[in-house]
């Protein structure tokens, strides 16, 4: 019994047991079934040609009637591609056209098409609708002039502080708003105890205070701002015209510089005349009538801005900046814009110089003026020059003439731009 259930197991299992036995084990020798050996390579090769067909996107097809399949697809495909090209001789399809941009001129030459493609107008994004339309609604957008074919922007490209994506918009809103921020050139009028003259006795003392702390011009052309505008608010007392004075320049400091001094530093700088409290009681009351608007657009803004359309050197620069502090000093001048009192001060300096020509293209086309436009405020300038020598208020005039700023003041200035004297 125990030797026929070996060989039933054995059976079962295509294992053949050896005709030797020793003992109660015996020794079992695999081997392989000879019955299915000769069907399995025909198997083999009609699985693999199976998945083929499947790969290839093919349905699987029995051997004898593969050979007709393929004919049948070549047939087919035959056939769709001499539709096809019925189809395109029909309809006469042009080619595609692919633009590929390049800026070289010969590429351009030898393929007119793609030059003729290539002019198209340009695609109208929606940033750039949504930014026509705002500079619309704030009536920024102005009849365009003939664009210059030098761009002064081009050194500051790579540098994010100047803004040169919309340095030009910020100048036309410049342009558009200094006439509703200056103040009123009459105001004096309304002042009880004060007048011109004691105004540019504290406008010529505070240019001194700012050269010797080392301020930012752009502190000192807002502190001129902040008085006019408080004067033409407010009737202040003769005894408080300098208390005004330091307080603005106070306000002027802390919002512009750095490292802003500190109250007692004016406090030393007018003997003491006044005390913490004043200082800082006079510095509220300015900014509540002033509503804490302070960002304006003063003269300075626009010299720097006309200087570099001018392409000077230090020497330019400097002679612009002595004419514009003259003008800050007198109380008649407010009757120009900030805009025009630049342009001139920088077309004074030109003519003081001897530079040619006197105004360009470039200078007109981004200060907006022509030359015809800037010649009487021009002239006033050039006369303030002449009388510096003259004048009680010679600040300036000293502040220019050190050779750290070029001594400019000493120039002679220009007869032309000078009125004739009246013939006996």
């Amino acid at each position: 019994m125990e030797s026929r259930r070996k060989a039933g197991a054995g059976a079962g299992t295509g294992v053949v047991p050896s005709q030797e036995y020793k003992g109660d084990a015996a020794k079992l020798v695999r081997r392989p079934k000879t019955t299915m050996v000769a069907q399995q390579p025909a198997r083999i090769r009609r699985a693999l040609a199976d998945v083929s067909n499947l790969v290839n996107g093919r349905a699987a097809v029995p051997v004898p009637n593969r050979q007709k399949a393929q004919n049948a697809v070549v047939v087919a495909a035959d056939k769709c591609r001499k539709a096809i090209k019925q189809r395109n001789e029909n309809n006469k399809v042009q080619p595609e056209v692919i633009v590929i941009i390049s800026s070289e001129c010969e590429k351009e030459k030898k393929n007119p098409l793609q030059r003729a493609v290539s002019r198209r107008a340009p695609i109208q994004t929606l940033t750039s609708i949504l930014t026509k339309c705002s500079r619309a609604s704030d009536g920024v957008i102005t009849t365009p002039k003939k664009a210059p074919t030098y761009d002064i922007d081009v050194c500051d490209a790579h540098n994010e502080l100047a803004v040169v994506d919309y340095v030009e918009d910020i100048y036309k809103f410049y342009k558009s708003t200094e006439s509703t921020c200056r103040p009123p050139c009459s105001y004096m009028s309304l002042q009880a105890e004060i007048n011109e003259r004691m105004r540019a006795i504290l406008t010529d003392w505070l240019i001194e205070v700012h050269y010797r702390l080392m301020l930012m011009p752009e502190t000192l052309y807002l502190t001129i701002y902040i008085i006019d505008q408080y004067l033409s608010m407010v009737s202040v007392p003769r005894k408080e015209l300098q208390l005004v004075g330091v307080s603005a320049m106070l306000i002027a400091c802390k919002y512009e510089e750095t490292w802003a001094p500190l109250v007692k530093d004016f406090l030393c700088i007018s003997d003491n005349s006044f005390s913490r409290q004043q200082v800082l009681c006079t510095e509220k009351s300015i900014l509540n009538k002033l509503q804490w608007n302070l960002t304006v657009p003063t003269m300075y803004m626009f010299i720097v801005r006309y200087l570099k359309a001018a392409l000077g050197d230090k020497e330019l620069e400097n002679m612009t900046f002595f004419y514009a502090e003259l003008a800050l000093v007198q109380y008649s001048m407010l009757v120009y814009t900030p805009s025009v009192t630049a342009a001139a001060a920088v077309y004074a300096a030109r003519c003081t110089l001897g530079l040619f020509p006197l105004w360009s293209d470039l200078l007109e086309y981004h200060t907006g003026l022509a030359e015809p436009q800037l010649l009487e405020c021009a002239r006033r300038l050039v006369s303030l020059h002449a009388a510096a020598t003259e004048n009680k208020q010679k600040v300036v005039y000293k502040k220019y003439a050190s050779p750290k700023l070029g001594a400019v003041s000493l120039h002679s200035p220009a007869k032309k731009m000078l009125p004739r004297p009246a013939s006996g």
